[in-house]
């Protein structure tokens, strides 16, 4: 890894898996040939394209989703979070993390889920302000993850 001070200690991208893009494909390829027979040519082709295009914007939009831990920030899709307000980092598996986004979830949590990801981390919330008790993060690399998280949490200043 680099030592640079903007290179992160851990980056992923939560893209969809390879089979989304092979099943939106061919429902794309379903909606055409339903059209070709029943439109003009061009016509189907350019509603396939459009189809096309929304699918794998969604596909795209929804699996942009990174996980950064970086100068001393978390970052979790959109949302981010200082170091110092990192408390106990814990990496679940498939059964753990299903029970603490379902029957054990605490409706104030921040959850950045996906479907297709059954490993994930749980994220202690330390700052007093912050409603959310812990941060849910679906990982393809969980113990990477906690790693990088619990590293950067300790170089952290505390203020308690």
């Amino acid at each position: 890894m680099s030592t640079a001070p903007d290179a992160p200690a851990y980056a992923e991208r939560l893209g969809v898996p390879l089979r989304w893009w092979a099943q939106g494909t061919m429902l794309v390829a379903s909606l055409w040939l339903a059209l070709v027979v029943a439109l003009p040519g061009p016509v189907a082709w350019s509603i396939a394209a459009v189809a096309m295009t929304g699918v794998a914007a969604l596909f795209l939009t929804y699996g942009g989703a990174r996980l950064v831990v970086r100068d001393g920030w978390l970052h979790a899709g959109r949302a981010r979070i200082e170091a110092e307000h990192l408390g106990t980092v814990t990496p679940l598996d498939a059964e753990q993390t299903r029970r603490t986004a379902g029957p054990d979830a605490d409706a104030r949590a921040f959850l950045l889920l996906r479907p297709y990801l059954k490993r994930s981390v749980r994220v202690e919330i330390t700052d007093p302000a912050d409603p959310a008790p812990y941060w849910l993060l679906s990982s393809r690399h969980p113990e990477e993850l906690a790693e990088a998280v619990r590293a950067l949490a300790s170089t952290a200043p505390h203020t308690s």
